[in-house]
């Protein structure tokens, strides 16, 4: 894998394998759904494949069962290990990914922890931060990184809780559509400040929300279509010395239109790291 060099973000169990190498990559992250069943020597089959075609894993990223993204409420309520009734299990669920990324020989993995608090006394901050702890602490013991995806509040909120944590493996994949779907900063500033935790990025677009409705995310947009400004966020890259891959990542439901856009997206990475 070359710096710079991109890559797809892409769901096991959701995206044909060849379909995804048919895009022309040769790297990229791979998400696990909350229903996926990780033991039966399903890690054993994801490491043949990738082997035998080359591609190179950089993050597992870990989603979980009953979260909902419709709008911000939503997102607040069912999101990572913010709701303290299914905390538990994401925790137990995240160190089964973190074994699983271990057997692929995965240097990392990352999920969405929900919208932290700004208060360090509220609860909700607390528990989360002893959660992210332990972790951190069971991935070093692969010796994997472990990556909070960006978005869901602003950058010195996100920067402080990393420093609460206090784990040397917590790192960030940064997401810079995300900032803007929820309204929550300038993405190439918010870059600059969470620069020194970067482990990985998306290369993601969007728009803002709309003003006037309380609660609404911001619409995602195909890459170098949205508010993002994708070549001057490439630029930040480089200036900053980042040497990872840039993962493209598109959520729309429609399947075809995800997987053009994809490869429309690659095509202007191409184009701007050429």
């Amino acid at each position: 894998m070359q710096p710079l060099e991109p890559g797809v973000v892409f769901w096991a169990e959701r995206d044909d394998f060849a379909v995804i190498r048919a895009l022309g990559v040769r790297c990229g992250q791979l998400v696990i759904h909350g229903k996926m069943q990780l033991g039966g020597g399903v890690a054993g089959r994801w490491k043949s494949m990738l082997d035998e075609a080359g591609f190179t894993l950089v993050t597992v990223f870990a989603a979980y069962d009953g979260e909902d993204y419709a709008d911000i409420p939503t997102v607040q309520r069912t999101v990572g290990f913010i709701p303290p009734a299914t905390r538990a299990s994401r925790e137990a669920r995240t160190l089964a990914v973190s074994d699983f990324a271990a057997h692929l020989g995965v240097p990392g993995i990352a999920t969405h922890i929900g919208f932290v608090p700004e208060d360090p006394a509220h609860p909700d901050y607390t528990g989360v931060r002893n959660v992210v702890r332990r972790v951190c602490d069971y991935a070093a013991r692969h010796g994997q990184t472990f990556a909070l995806e960006t978005g869901q509040e602003r950058a010195d909120v996100l920067a402080a809780f990393i420093a609460a944590v206090d784990r040397p493996n917590l790192r960030i994949n940064f997401d810079p559509a995300n900032l803007i779907l929820y309204g929550s900063g300038e993405p190439i500033a918010a870059l600059k400040v969470l620069a020194p935790h970067l482990a990985s990025v998306h290369c993601k677009d969007g728009d803002w929300p709309p003003a006037g409705v309380p609660g609404a995310l911001g619409s995602e947009r195909p890459l170098g279509q949205g508010s993002v400004g994708i070549p001057n966020f490439i630029r930040t890259l480089k200036e900053i010395g980042f040497q990872g891959s840039l993962n493209v990542e598109r959520e729309t439901e429609n399947q075809d239109a995800r997987l053009a856009d994809i490869a429309a997206g690659l095509q202007l990475l191409r184009t701007l790291t050429g």
